[in-house]
């Protein structure tokens, strides 16, 4: 069984720490520093009320976290790579490339994290007349989510272009 990556996402700090203590697993910004606290840790006194809150959510929804009309983050978020030491930082505003895989047969070529480019192939479908056609981004990128949608069965790649 394949690992998923775990995603934190912005929210408040009442949502995060309680009387000094995290209330789930949080990540918690302040400056240039990164404090990664579990549930129940004491945070650190130099935390202040202006810090930013990540909070743990569940990977599979990254897709509430995406406006679907502009394609943008609406919020900031950091998925950890099921390696642990991977770590993909996306900001409120960072515009991601939505592309449908849809056909007959799907096959997955590129997984979350996986950096694709324009001329590789990050999934093929075969049509029902057993033509292979293999789908490529328009731009280079990194894969950070991969949507599939049941009551149509295809799926969605969600890529952070590169600048």
């Amino acid at each position: 069984m394949e690992r998923v990556p775990r995603l934190y996402v912005e929210g408040n700090k009442s949502e995060c720490v309680e009387n000094g203590k995290t209330t789930r697993d949080c990540v918690i910004i302040e400056g240039n520093v990164e404090v990664w606290l579990r549930k129940g840790d004491a945070v650190p006194g130099f935390i202040g009320e202006n810090s930013k809150f990540l909070i743990k959510e569940v990977y599979d929804r990254f897709y509430l976290y995406v406006d679907r009309v502009t394609n943008r983050m609406i919020t900031d978020a950091v998925l950890v790579l099921p390696d642990g030491r991977t770590r993909i930082y996306l900001k409120k505003g960072d515009e991601l490339m939505l592309l449908p895989v849809e056909g007959f047969t799907k096959t997955l070529i590129a997984n979350v994290g996986n950096r694709v480019r324009t001329g590789d192939a990050f999934a093929a479908v075969t049509t029902r007349k057993g033509e292979v056609h293999y789908l490529k981004p328009p731009r280079n990128g990194t894969v950070v989510f991969i949507d599939e949608i049941t009551n149509r069965p295809h799926y969605v790649y969600y890529i952070l272009p590169e600048e």
